[in-house]
């Protein structure tokens, strides 16, 4: 080799696209990795009961790979950062799970820690902080396939391969994705107004998270209160919501699976917009009807729990029931209930007009029961 061969600079773009053209028959195998990773990641989340925005899954990008591996080493710019980067590029497939709330980073590291075998976890929010840089908050782990899974057929073929998943909640995500149009990465040479507004943001942002995680737990607090509370049979001070609701008709009318949290949510609407205020009221209301009988004589059979809860607040408050629901201005609507109103009267059922707008004290219902 001579002289001039020896002092000839590294060639950076040759060596990324070297890397690629290694990299591009192996593409699609860290496609299939990416995809059973995140499939043993949904399944784990579903197991667990754990709630995320989403999961995402890809194997790294040609020309991602073509500039990560054509920088230079901070130790010595004349040399890659990468002398093997198919090697040394631990992200070529990557997953990323985003969260709705702090708390649920917790869980899911307790997640990946039990369903893989983890390599590495690193916090890049505090690595930004050390090294004096703008960023977003996240947790990246590099992760392998358990060895129990890996003895089975379906997984053996990714052995030892490395596996990126990053986790942030949904506004951390929100600044990552906006930080690719940043220029700035060290604050040392950012001007002072810009830094300044930096620091603010990002102090909304933290911020921000902190609130909605605080939101969560007030709320969870509060449902178990109130499920405590209906099932002690304390409703004077329980708020009507789709939860509260659920815990009190499963246990006067006993649970039903097939009703969905919609159904739920209805219910909870539609009883507001009915006066009510309180779930004791509501027990007022129906306090004297037998559910099942009523569904008998109006449908012919034994309806669903929402069902059969609709027709005794139809008999508890009689033609008030059909003035004050979402559908009164529909003839078929007021037919059919005045039909069925008829059809209790019929039977021997005592219809009432209670009103929870009086708050109980006037127009309540009968003691008498059907």
């Amino acid at each position: 080799m001579t002289e001039t061969e020896s002092e000839s600079p590294f060639d950076f773009a040759a060596h990324g696209n070297s890397a690629v053209a290694r990299y591009l028959p192996r593409q699609a195998f860290y496609g299939d990795l990416a995809s059973v990773v995140k499939r043993i990641v949904m399944e784990s989340l579903d197991r667990r009961g754990i709630k995320v925005q989403s999961v995402e899954a890809r194997p790294k990008d040609a020309a991602s790979l073509s500039k990560k591996a054509a920088q230079p080493s901070e130790s010595d710019p004349s040399m890659p950062k990468y002398p093997d980067p198919l090697a040394q590029i631990t992200d070529l497939a990557g997953i990323r799970i985003i969260t709705y709330f702090p708390g649920t980073l917790t869980e899911i590291d307790q997640l990946l820690q039990h369903e893989f075998d983890v390599v590495e976890r690193s916090d890049k929010g505090a690595e930004l902080v050390q090294e004096d840089r703008f960023g977003y908050q996240s947790v990246h782990y590099l992760v392998r396939i358990s060895q129990q899974r890996a003895a089975l057929p379906e997984y053996q073929r990714f052995g030892n391969s490395i596996t990126e998943v990053q986790v942030r909640t949904i506004l951390q995500h929100a600044w990552a994705e906006i930080e690719h149009d940043i220029q700035y990465k060290s604050a040392s040479v950012i001007p002072t107004e810009i830094r300044r507004r930096f620091g603010s943001l990002a102090g909304m942002l933290e911020m921000a998270d902190r609130e909605f995680q605080a939101i969560q737990d007030e709320d969870r607090a509060l449902a178990e209160e109130a499920r405590a509370r209906v099932e002690g049979g304390q409703l004077e001070d329980v708020e009507i919501t789709p939860d509260s609701l659920k815990a009190f008709l499963d246990k006067r009318l006993g649970p039903d699976g097939r009703i969905s949290d919609f159904s739920y949510d209805w219910e909870a609407r539609l009883l507001k917009r009915l006066g009510f205020r309180t779930l004791e009221q509501v027990s007022k209301t129906i306090a004297e009807y037998d559910d099942d009988e009523l569904s008998r004589i109006a449908e012919g059979s034994r309806q669903g729990q929402t069902t059969r809860f609709e027709l005794m607040l139809l008999a508890g408050m009689g033609e008030r029931y059909i003035d004050r629901h979402p559908w009164s201005s529909m003839a078929w609507f007021r037919d059919r209930h005045a039909v069925h109103l008829q059809e209790f009267r019929d039977a021997g059922a005592e219809i009432q007009d209670y009103d929870p707008r009086d708050d109980g004290t006037a127009n309540s219902p009968s003691e008498r029961p059907m």
